[in-house]
C-alpha cells in the first residue's frame, strides 16, 4: 500500500513539473526582442534579449502570437512568435516506471494537489519540488497587520521567515535587496481574492496551514520556487504545512 502511495506521489510531483519544460523544447531568437510579462504588445517589458539568445518553452504552443518561454538566465516571459525560431524538438523518452524513493514522514511530505490552487503558476521556477525549512515568522509588513504577513490581491500571504543559519544558502539578491534579507513564503488563498483574473484558482477552496503569530520559530514544508517576476527572490510557494517548534 506504501508502495503504490509514493508512486502516486512521484507521478503527481512529474505532472507539475514537466509542463514548465515541453519535453526541453529549445528555440533562439532571429532578431533583437523584448521579453514581456504578458503575451500583449502592450505588456511590461522584463528585458531585451539580442538576436541568437538561446530559450526553451514554457508552453508548446503560442498563445495570441506570443511563445512562453524561459530563458537561460531563467527569466520566464513571452516573446512574438515571429522572433523566435523553434529547434528540432529532442525525440521524447520511452516511458520508464517513476523510480522508487524511499517513503517521507508524513509531516515533511508536501502536498501537489494546491498546485491547482496557484495563481498564474509558470511565472514559478521549481528549483526542489518538495522542502523542509526551519526558522522565524518575522513581520513581512511593518506593523500593518496583525498577522505578520500581507494580504496579496490573489489570495495568498506575503511571510517573511528569518531562516535559521543552515538555510541562509536558499536566499538570493532578491531575498536580501527586497524582502529583508527574509525567505517569503505563501499560503495559498488565504485571504478574499480581489483579482479577478485569480478567483478562478481559489474557487471552491479554502486553506487549511495554520499560521503561527510573528515571532514563532516554526517548519516550513512546502515547494522551493524563484519568482520570475518582481526581484526574482526564492520563496515557499505553496506552503504545505507551518509546524511550531519548541
Amino acid at each position: 500500500m506504501k508502495t503504490n502511495s509514493m508512486r502516486t506521489f512521484v507521478g503527481l510531483l512529474i505532472l507539475l513539473i514537466c509542463p514548465f519544460s515541453v519535453l526541453g523544447q529549445t528555440a533562439t531568437t532571429n532578431r533583437n526582442v523584448i521579453l514581456r510579462r504578458d503575451p500583449s504588445t502592450a505588456s511590461v517589458a522584463l528585458a531585451h534579449l539580442p538576436e541568437g539568445a538561446r530559450l526553451t518553452l514554457v508552453d508548446e504552443a503560442p498563445d495570441s502570437g506570443f511563445y512562453h518561454v524561459r530563458t537561460e538566465d531563467e527569466q520566464v516571459g513571452w516573446i512574438w512568435s515571429k522572433f523566435v525560431t523553434l529547434s528540432v524538438p529532442p525525440t521524447p523518452p520511452s516511458a520508464q516506471p517513476a523510480p522508487l524513493t524511499p517513503p517521507q514522514p508524513p509531516e515533511t511530505q508536501c502536498d501537489p494537489t494546491l498546485w491547482s490552487h496557484v495563481y498564474h503558476a509558470p511565472r514559478l521556477i521549481v528549483k526542489q519540488p518538495c522542502v523542509t525549512v526551519t526558522g522565524t515568522i518575522v513581520d513581512a509588513t511593518a506593523g500593518k497587520k496583525s498577522d505578520g504577513v500581507r494580504h496579496e490581491a490573489d489570495g495568498d500571504t506575503h511571510g517573511w521567515l528569518k531562516v535559521d543559519p543552515q538555510f541562509e544558502n536558499l536566499l538570493n539578491a532578491g531575498n536580501i535587496s527586497d524582502e529583508g534579507g527574509n525567505l517569503v513564503f505563501e499560503i495559498v488563498c488565504r485571504f478574499p481574492v480581489t483579482q479577478q483574473d485569480a478567483k478562478a484558482a481559489c474557487a471552491n477552496y479554502t486553506d487549511q496551514v495554520s499560521l503561527p503569530p510573528v515571532g514563532s520559530h516554526v517548519q516550513i514544508v512546502g515547494t522551493l520556487v524563484q519568482d520570475s517576476f518582481h526581484a526574482q527572490w526564492m520563496e515557499i510557494h505553496p506552503v504545505t504545512r507551518i509546524t511550531v517548534l519548541p
